[in-house]
Formats: C-alpha cells, sequence, structure tokens
C-alpha cells in the first residue's frame, strides 16, 4: 500500500460514515423505507438538469458541487445520485459544459470507429491510487450535501461503457465479428468499477451505491438474453458480491423496459431498481406486489410527458397515483423516470417535489 493511498485510507475514515453526518431523521427515513418498513414519510430521490432552478436555489453558484448540494438541499429532497450543473440558456452544447466540468466525453469523441480500432484499443489503466481518490471524492462531496441529503456515488458495470465507446451500431456488429475482443473491453471496464467497489466496501462511508448502465428501450431490452448473461449480468454480480457482505445496498439503473427481465437482475443481487419508466411498458403496481419485499423501487413519475408537458394537477395525480400503488410497507424512493428534464418547468418541479412531501408522509392517505 502506497503512502498516497494510506493517506486516502486515513482521510476517508476521518471523514467517517455517511450515518455520522447525515440527519439523523433523514437518514432513518432511508434505511427503514430501504428496509421495507415505513418511515415518517417516504424518501424522495432524484437528479435534476434544470437552469432555472439552479438559478432559484443556487444563484451565482459556479461550483457543482455546491450548487447540486443547495438545490436539493432546498427542494427537501432526500438522495442524490450525482453532481452535475446545468447548461446555462446560450451555452453551445450539453456536451462541451459537462465536458468542461471533468466529465467525459465518450459519448462525443468516441474513440473506437472501426472493428481494428476495437482490436488496438487498449483500457487504460485504473491505479490503486486512483480508486481510492475516486472514494475520497465522493465522500467530500457527500459531506456537502449533508445533512439534509444523502449524495449517493454513482458508478457504471461496464457494459454501457463498452458501447458508448464505439456507438452501438458498431458494438451490435462487434458482438458477432470481435466477440473475444467485446468481452476484453467489458472485463477491463468492469475491473474499474470492482476496484472503485472495493475500496467503498472496505471503508463503508455510505449506505448505498448506485450502478447505471442502460440496457433496455421501451417495450423490450436492448440485447439478446444470451448476450446478457454472457457480457452484463456476471459483472453486476461481481459488484453486488463485493458491496453486499460489507452492508452496501447495491441499486441499479436502466432506461427502458425491465419486467420481463425483474429475475435475471435480482439474481445478480441487486437490492433496487430505478427508474422504472411507466410510459416504458413497466408497472411499479405489478412490480410492488411480486418484489416488494425484495426490491426498493426508485423513481416513476414520468419525465418525457407528465413532468415537462402535464399540469400541475397532472404532477400532483402522479405523485398520487405512485404512492398509492407502490407506496404502502416502505421500499419507495419516489422520484423522476431517470431525471427532471430542462423542459420541466418551474412550476412543475416545485409541484412535484411539494405533492411528494405532502402526500407521501405515513400513513398514506391515497
Amino acid at each position: 500500500m502506497s503512502s498516497e493511498v494510506v493517506r486516502l485510507r486515513e482521510a476517508i475514515a476521518e471523514l467517517g460514515p455517511a450515518e455520522a453526518v447525515v440527519d439523523p431523521t433523514v437518514y432513518r427515513r432511508i434505511m427503514t423505507a430501504a428496509s421495507f418498513e415505513e418511515p415518517d414519510r417516504v424518501p424522495i430521490w432524484d437528479f435534476i438538469d434544470s437552469w432555472p432552478i439552479y438559478q432559484r436555489f443556487a444563484p451565482g453558484e459556479t461550483d457543482a458541487t455546491r450548487a447540486t448540494a443547495k438545490v436539493f438541499n432546498g427542494l427537501g429532497i432526500d438522495l442524490c445520485r450525482g453532481v452535475y450543473m446545468p447548461v446555462a440558456p446560450g451555452e453551445a452544447s450539453r456536451h462541451a459544459h459537462v465536458a468542461h466540468a471533468g466529465a467525459s466525453r465518450w459519448w462525443v469523441d468516441k474513440p473506437i470507429k472501426t472493428l481494428d480500432d476495437l482490436r488496438r484499443y487498449e483500457v487504460p489503466e485504473l491505479t490503486e491510487e486512483q480508486a481510492w481518490q475516486w472514494v475520497h471524492a465522493h465522500v467530500q462531496a457527500r459531506d456537502v450535501f449533508a445533512p439534509e441529503t444523502l449524495l449517493v456515488p454513482c458508478d457504471g458495470v461496464g457494459f454501457h461503457g463498452a458501447y458508448g465507446l464505439m456507438g452501438l451500431e458498431l458494438f451490435s456488429y462487434a458482438l458477432y465479428d470481435c466477440p473475444k475482443e467485446i468481452e476484453r473491453l467489458v472485463e477491463g471496464l468492469n475491473q474499474h468499477a470492482v476496484m472503485r467497489a472495493r475500496v467503498f466496501a472496505e471503508m463503508q462511508p455510505g449506505p448505498l451505491f448506485f450502478y447505471g448502465d442502460d440496457i433496455a428501450y421501451k417495450q423490450r431490452p436492448m440485447f439478446s438474453p444470451e448476450v446478457m448473461h454472457r457480457l452484463f449480468y456476471p459483472q453486476l454480480k461481481r459488484l453486488c458480491d463485493i458491496l453486499l457482505p460489507a452492508g452496501v445496498l447495491p441499486l441499479f439503473h436502466t432506461d427502458g423496459y425491465i419486467m420481463g427481465i425483474i429475475e435475471d437482475l435480482l439474481g445478480t443481487g441487486i437490492r433496487g431498481l430505478n427508474p422504472i419508466e411507466p410510459l416504458a411498458g413497466n408497472d411499479i403496481g405489478e412490480l410492488k406486489r411480486r418484489y416488494g419485499d425484495r426490491l426498493i423501487l426508485i423513481g416513476n413519475i414520468d419525465c418525457s410527458q407528465t413532468l415537462p408537458l402535464g399540469s400541475v394537477e397532472d404532477v400532483r395525480r402522479a405523485v398520487r397515483e405512485c404512492l398509492r400503488d407502490a407506496g404502502h410497507g416502505g421500499g419507495l424512493f419516489i422520484g423522476s423516470s431517470s431525471e427532471i428534464v430542462p423542459a420541466t418547468p418551474v412550476e412543475n418541479i416545485l409541484a412535484f417535489y411539494e405533492a411528494c412531501h405532502e402526500y407521501g408522509r405515513y400513513p398514506l392517505a391515497v
């Protein structure tokens, strides 16, 4: 163990666990719901891409972490899955802005453009120090969100990252023309996530860990069962097998229709599912009936039609319906069906979270 890793380990240990910095009422609310019991109210979980909302709650703030924390604290949101700074009106592009904030640009500058590129591509090395730095940076950001909001670490499994490096079309060809190279790529990216998960499991700075890999379209999965069982489920299970023994609950995100693959996902060890898109054909009430004591249900309020295009009453009605279908008995983190998109009116955003607070108190009256 290098001297830098020793320093980072001591720094993370000094910052302590989430339970020590998050407000006890908020922490108890989250963990009670995650234990499939009813807390004081249903926890609220989300991700927000709205310049007007950021200007309302964090005017003039240029630091993305502090700005995001002020927004979530101000709206009374219990859990956040990432730091973000929305695009201001007139900015050239979302990609340029996010890249400027330090995020990867793989979705813009795809480094793998041909099968020969894939054959030559080497997954960049992730050092032990970098894995510790990643966790340390999360814990520092976690404390900016505290005590009002719990910041949950967000990582990828490696599968989405692999097809993101080349695009879905080339990835689909490569599954058949270069299967060994695809396996090598997925395994390499997954190993990065494994290293970060091991550090998190060792230090246990939080009770939850969020993985996001899109594997489904509306109405159907994106890939065949054979591809999923070969290239995705084992990689997700590897991460769950690291976190679960440490008492950390792995949560999984994919857009699209997932009703037909729930058993496969549960077999990997996940304990929560996000965002349960209703317009993709997902039925949160059915999921609650079938898996309500095994799977935390996260999200579900439609972010593509209801939140940006509906009326305030439409938004409030959607909250009531979600709580009615899935809120009883705990096990629900209510939120949007992915994120609050830029086109969402401010009045609908405010009405959404106000309704979550108003109707989400136990005993539910919906």
